[in-house]
């Protein structure tokens, strides 16, 4: 049975970078308690030059939300901090009020195993500006992680075509709560099973392992130690033979599998753990088949990825199965999703209108989307995704964007699509409401399964490992002639206000 809790501290008040408790205690100092703001979480790149990432992590922000509390521990460790001018960084009155602090902030989240693409929110938070600011280290650390793990896990159950993957990395994961979001992310996009104990306990991901080298090193001969794992673990024995030569280690295997079925058992599996993997697997089917043991299954390890074990498939390797272990758990070629948290609207106290902002940049592609935004997915009649259009939900009270029928392309305001009677539907849903969950949390078999599906219904063309088709995101013509004001007033401001003049 699957625990409820997940392993993410429960003081996570301090889970945080200093910078958003300074900027904290500016915004109560400033007044601005009551305004409020709206942030988006998103990503700009594609990560593993793919074309797609997969959500995930987004079913843990309601017990973030739900947990940020500040003890007395916190207070009085906050009131220890020194500022680097002198004196004490935190203000006692500023102090006072964290300790009866709550969330009151509004989430909505992209469900986890879902698909997203680069500069669609994935995460809208509502509420306080202090509250919403406090929130943003902790949320991109929860979903950022999470989604570059399962985004990796996705390509390399792709590339292993409906064979098992073990996810093998606790001992390469950047430690123990990494280890613990792996096994998370991992399972939500299509691993079979973790060899991390404790993510088995508290999430009910199946577990799978048996023995390493040493334990055939602890015995006096390959032979011995076989049997004697045949004998302890009857109904979990696959042998890793490359201890010494996998030629020599197929053989033991194979006596070891005739004694087993003088038994009544028989031999699950081996595992190849080094050197040619397409070749040596080749070499091991034979004899197995030719022992008529054609039962015994091939399992194969050793720094996987979707690449590697694309290649030994397309070698026509007869693997069943594979264990992927660092370079799944470390995101070997991409250590970081590049998540991002950015202001998007205002709105004063007791004003029902919202304020959209931009973030300008000397680089146009990092300039942002203003607008409490949402996003809509059309899809073609067999529900193939087609486009996602980004809108604002208050732009026109209900009406222009929420009903908009154009796309304007993000990366490029030349490509234009009309969406006019495409099915739809939308992607950010409902995860909290002043501070608290709404509803039950998913399970993650539920996520497993929206995964499954979305990579399923998504056209070849966008899963290719080189060189995939980019998916369109576009912004609602209406939200995007808002974006293109907003650039060119704050650019005219700040050209205003250059000290310097152009030469004649």
């Amino acid at each position: 049975m699957a625990l409820t809790d997940p392993t993410r501290p429960t003081d996570v008040s301090l889970l945080t970078d200093l910078y958003e408790l300074t900027m904290a205690q500016g915004l109560w100092e400033s007044g601005k308690l009551e305004e409020e703001d709206c942030f988006c979480a998103f990503y700009r790149d594609h990560p593993f030059e793919s074309a797609y990432a997969v959500m995930c992590g987004s079913a843990e922000l309601p017990d973030l939300v739900e947990n940020l509390r500040f003890t007395p521990e916190d207070i009085d460790y906050l009131a220890s901090l020194e500022a680097p001018a002198g004196g004490a960084l935190f203000k006692p009155a500023f102090l006072e009020y964290l300790r009866d602090f709550r969330m009151h902030v509004d989430i909505d989240a992209v469900p986890e195993g879902e698909l997203v693409f680069p500069r669609e929110p994935m995460v809208r938070v509502v509420g306080p500006a202090l509250e919403c600011q406090m929130l943003e280290t902790a949320l991109l650390n929860t979903v950022g992680f999470q989604t570059l793990v399962a985004t990796k896990t996705a390509r390399v159950v792709q590339a292993a075509k409906g064979r098992p993957v073990a996810e093998f990395g606790l001992r390469r994961a950047q430690g123990p709560d990494g280890g613990m979001a792996v096994a998370r992310a991992s399972y939500v996009a299509g691993c079979s099973s973790t060899s991390n104990v404790l993510a088995g306990r508290k999430y009910g991901i199946p577990v799978f392992g048996t023995h390493a080298h040493s334990w055939v090193m602890s015995f006096d001969s390959e032979l011995e130690a076989f049997r004697a794992f045949a004998r302890s673990m009857p109904n979990n024995c696959t042998l890793l033979i490359d201890t010494y030569d996998v030629r020599d280690g197929v053989e033991n295997a194979i006596i070891v599998a005739r004694e087993m079925e003088e038994r009544g058992e028989r031999l699950a599996a081996i595992r190849i753990d080094s050197g040619d993997l397409a070749k040596l697997s080749r070499y091991v089917r034979g004899r197995f088949d030719e022992e008529g043991l054609g039962y015994v299954k091939i399992s194969v390890s050793n720094d996987l990825d979707e690449y590697t074990i694309q290649s030994l498939l397309d070698q026509g390797a007869p693997i069943d199965s594979f264990g992927v272990g660092t370079k799944l758990a470390t995101c070997y070629d991409q250590p970081a999703l590049g998540g991002v948290y950015k202001l998007a609207a205002r709105r004063d106290p007791g004003d029902r209108a919202w304020t959209p902002v931009v973030k300008l940049s000397e680089q146009p592609y990092k300039r942002t989307i203003p607008g409490v935004q949402q996003v809509r997915r059309y899809m073609d009649e067999a529900g193939r995704p087609m486009c996602d259009m980004i809108y604002d939900e208050a732009l026109v009270e209900g009406e222009g964007a929420a009903r908009g029928n154009t796309l304007v392309a993000v990366n490029d305001a030349a490509l234009v699509a009309n969406v006019t009677g495409m099915p739809s539907r939308e992607l950010l849903v409902p995860m909290v409401r002043d501070g608290r969950a709404v509803g039950p949390r998913e399970t993650l078999e539920t996520a497993r399964a929206r995964c499954s599906a979305a990579l399923a219904a998504l056209d070849d063309e966008y899963k290719r490992f080189l060189y995939p088709q980019t998916y369109v995101v576009g912004m609602e013509s209406g939200l995007a002639r808002v974006r293109d004001e907003l650039v060119r007033e704050r650019m005219a401001a700040t050209a205003s206000a250059l000290p310097w003049k152009a030469p004649k």
